[in-house]
């Protein structure tokens, strides 16, 4: 049981801290704009994205946030990964560049299953819950 909580932990403060870096990058640096100028997104993008790492951060690391609502971020950081890729590959960026947010999906996956190998008393009870209500 301790290893299963100090995996979930390890891999959700690694995902947290960089989207809780990339968020103040977003907001900081002149840089940033520039290459979301160059992957073809509108500046107010680069606001909006910033914004919802900073609650897609909080959720995941806050411990009385709901693991339904947790499901949320999970499934919002995905898409932010999988676009990031492809943003990347296809504006001609490096491979390394279009891997890199690959890299941190696959943290993402371990984060969410080590959610749910941590909580199972408390997952079997939404699957329950969600079972009766479909009956």
């Amino acid at each position: 049981m301790k290893k299963n909580t100090i995996i979930y932990w390890v891999s959700t403060g690694l995902i947290a801290f960089m989207m809780l870096f990339s968020a103040y990058n977003y907001f900081i640096k002149p840089e940033m704009a520039a290459a979301f100028k160059h992957l073809g997104f509108a500046d107010y993008f680069r606001v909006e994205l910033a914004v919802a790492k900073i609650l897609g951060a909080l959720l995941l690391v806050i411990p009385q946030i709901p693991v339904r609502v947790k499901e949320w971020a999970y499934a919002g950081f995905g898409i932010v990964f999988i676009s990031a890729a492809i943003a990347h590959f296809n504006s001609g960026d490096p491979a390394s560049v279009a891997v890199t947010p690959l890299v941190f999906l696959a943290v993402l996956v371990i984060s969410n299953i080590y959610l749910y190998k941590k909580n199972k008393p408390v997952v079997a009870s939404i699957k329950n819950n969600f079972k009766t209500s479909l009956a």
